[in-house]
Order: C-alpha cells, then sequence, then structure tokens
C-alpha cells in the first residue's frame, strides 16, 4: 500500500482573469503639451510666449487642460459611481480636491517667498507689487487667513483653486449623469449662464475682485469631458459629420484669423448686439462661449481626423506620455520653476536671452522630474508585484504523514 504522499500544489493567476486595461497615453501626451504651454505662458516677456496656443485662438492651453482633466474624471470615477459605492467615490473625490488644496498652498507660499527673496537679495522692492503679492504684505494679519482660505490668490496661482472646486462637485456632476447625460449637461450649462450673466463666482477677500477662474463657470467644460467620456464607456460614440466637420473647421479658421489679424474691435460689434458678455465676450474668468466653443471645435477636429489621434497615441515610455502621467506633480513643479523665471526676468530687465534660455532649462527640468517620477513608480510596481503576486514555486501541503515535495511517492 502507498504511503500517503505530499502533494505539490501551484498556485498563480488563472488563465482566465482579465489583463488590465491598457492605458489610453492620448491623454498624457494632450495633458503633457497643455503642461508645456501653461510653463512658458507663466514665463511671459520671453520670445516662446508667442508661439503658444494662446496666441492663435480664442482659447489657451487652461481650457484644454481642464476638458481633459474632466475626461480623466469620467474615466477613474464614472465606472464605480454606482448604487452602494456613491459614498466611496464622493470621499475619493473630496480626497483629491483636498490634495489639490495643499498643493496649491506650496506653490503659493513658494511663489511669496522667492519674490520676497528676489526683492531684499537684489534690491528690487517692484517685485513686491508684482501679481497681487503687495495686498498680502501690506496686511499680512488679513493676508495669510486669506491665502489660506482661497480668498485671495497669488497671480499666476489661480488653476489649481479652480480644479479643487471642480474636484468637489464631481459627485453631483455623476449623480446627475446617472439620471440622465442631458440632465447634467442642461443643470451645468444653465450655472455656467447664469453665473455668467449675473457674475456670480467666489469673491477676493483683500481685494475687490472674483476668483481669476470662476469655478462656477469652469465646471460646464468640466462636465462635458464628464459626459461626453462615460457616453463613449457605455458604448456611444461622437457624431461624425461632414456639416460639423466644416463648422468646427470653420469656427478654428475664423478665430486663427481674428487672434492673428489682431481683429478685436470686431467685438464691439457682437457687444451691440446687447447679448449677455458671456455669450458675446472673450472673458477667461467666466469662460465666453467664443472661448468654450474654441476648445470644442479644436476636440472635435483631433478625435475626427484619424492622422491626428495617431500621433497622439505615443508609446508609454515617450517623454510627452510620462510627463502628462505625473500632471499634478509636473504642475506644482512647472509652478514653482516658473515663478523663478519671473524673478530671474525681472531683475534681469527681461533680457532677451536669458528668458528663452530660461524656459529651454525648466521645460528640460520638468522632463527628468518626471523621469525621476516614473523610475520611481515603475519600481513600486516590482516591489508591490514581488510582495502580492502569488507564488508560482510548487507548496507542499501535507494530507498524511510527513513528506517531500521534491520526492516522488514510494510505490509498493
Amino acid at each position: 500500500m502507498a504511503s500517503t504522499p505530499t502533494e505539490a500544489v501551484v498556485t498563480g493567476r488563472s488563465s482566465l482573469s482579465a489583463a488590465p486595461p491598457m492605458r489610453d497615453t492620448r491623454l498624457d501626451v494632450l495633458r503633457g503639451v497643455a503642461l508645456i504651454m501653461i510653463f512658458i505662458n507663466h514665463v511671459p516677456g520671453q520670445i516662446f510666449e508667442y508661439v503658444t496656443t494662446k496666441n492663435f485662438g480664442f482659447s489657451d492651453a487652461a481650457e484644454a487642460f481642464v476638458l481633459i482633466s474632466g475626461i480623466a474624471v469620467g474615466l477613474a470615477y464614472g465606472s464605480g459611481f454606482r448604487p452602494g459605492n456613491r459614498l466611496k467615490m464622493a470621499i475619493k473625490a473630496a480626497k483629491r480636491a483636498f490634495t489639490l488644496y495643499l498643493a496649491h498652498m506650496i506653490t503659493t507660499f513658494m511663489t511669496l517667498a522667492l519674490f520676497i527673496s528676489g526683492a531684499w537679495l537684489f534690491h528690487r522692492p517692484g517685485l513686491l507689487v508684482e501679481i497681487n503679492i503687495l495686498a498680502v504684505l501690506m496686511n499680512l494679519k488679513e493676508g495669510i487667513p486669506a491665502l489660506l482660505l482661497l480668498g485671495h490668490q497669488i497671480g499666476y496661482n489661480n488653476i489649481l483653486p479652480m480644479y479643487g472646486a471642480l474636484m468637489l462637485m464631481v459627485p453631483i456632476i455623476l449623480l446627475l449623469n446617472a439620471r440622465s447625460p442631458l440632465l447634467a449637461l442642461g443643470v451645468s450649462g444653465t450655472v455656467w449662464l447664469l453665473a455668467g450673466i449675473y457674475e456670480v463666482a467666489p469673491h477676493n477677500m483683500l481685494i475687490e475682485s472674483y476668483w481669476f477662474l470662476n469655478p462656477l463657470s469652469w465646471q460646464f467644460l468640466f462636465t462635458i469631458g464628464i459626459v461626453s467620456m462615460l457616453h463613449i464607456k457605455r458604448g456611444g460614440t461622437i457624431p461624425r459629420h461632414p456639416l460639423l466637420f466644416a463648422a468646427a473647421a470653420g469656427y478654428v479658421a475664423l478665430s486663427f484669423v481674428w487672434v492673428t489679424g489682431h481683429l478685436w474691435v470686431f467685438g464691439n460689434s457682437l457687444a451691440a448686439l446687447g447679448l449677455p458678455t458671456v455669450i458675446t465676450g472673450f472673458d477667461k474668468t467666466f469662460l465666453s462661449l467664443p472661448r468654450l466653443l474654441h476648445v470644442l471645435a479644436l476636440t472635435y477636429l483631433v478625435i475626427s481626423i484619424p492622422a491626428l489621434s495617431r500621433i497622439l497615441r505615443r508609446p508609454a515610455d515617450h517623454p510627452l506620455t510620462i510627463l502628462g502621467r505625473h500632471s499634478l506633480n509636473i504642475f506644482v513643479a512647472g509652478t514653482i520653476l516658473a515663478m523663478i523665471g519671473q524673478v530671474v526676468l525681472y531683475i534681469t530687465n527681461k533680457d532677451p536671452l536669458v528668458g528663452p534660455l530660461f524656459v529651454i532649462a525648466g521645460v528640460a527640468t520638468q522632463f527628468a522630474y518626471a523621469y525621476y517620477l516614473e523610475r520611481k513608480r515603475q519600481q513600486g510596481k516590482v516591489k508591490g508585484k514581488l510582495v502580492t503576486e502569488p507564488a508560482t514555486i510548487p507548496v507542499p501541503v501535507r494530507i498524511g504523514g510527513t513528506a517531500n515535495a521534491h520526492r516522488r511517492p514510494d510505490r509498493k
């Protein structure tokens, strides 16, 4: 009679388990391009500023960034926002908003430190009257709390507060979308229109003004991104029609001619129609209709032209893909670098050589930082895989007497 053997059991991933979906790198590439454009625009007074997207159309990189963020939120939060899991997703969005708040505090106080240090070290007190800093320094007792409560924003430090507010709106947007995508778009569009007509926006505490980027207005573009992505995830498609394509191309061309030809005088003719400024103007705070339509028209052209889609679909290890994948870290680093650049350009009287060289060095630094973050991410994945992945070696299981997994059972 054979003795009871020790059986070797091999544990591992089942061949039936689904592989994780491939990440669509087009969003990362577009986000990477937007980050570079934002950085260049935040170092005004150098030649590269004149070749960014804001010089060729009504919208700029900020609109692209918010639309892309909405699409990304639709991907990250949409599937999980279902009955029984909605509170968890709402908390996740709130945590993200708090992370954005902390990032904003870092860039804000770094900006203050850089401008104050520059004014002191280089004897250039004029730095203290730049980008809304003086209002804080003149009344620190109220200025610091205003910064902490988002009641005052330093110039070029405006995007993260707006983005954080949008993240707090995510549960409402997703809840409305769960009822009806048209309801979500209708409510969002109504809020955008009323905010623009009646100039409803968060107020600043130290000076009489609004937030530079009004979240009640920009949420419409953000919502369009979310709803569109969830529509596609449900199997829907973006309608493609020659008339729509012609309208989008025509509007982008009109915008190009308008901006490059400096035809802003025709804006007075639009204003003469008596319609609200949010419909006929080009205001960035309240995201006027011409700016909104421009970024949507550009997006429609990108998704309608296969060649553009192929160009944007870069490998996972492409520099722009890596840059966009670490967008928040890169944005924070880029903002701090841009503030350094503004100080450098101020104390060098906007030297025509210093500015471009600084921008080139700043962009290179951001790519280097992105590669550093990516290497850490990959190392973390490998380490996590080694710790959590089921073993693929024989594991002895005792069924009776003592035995060894490497011995064949005795036979009699």
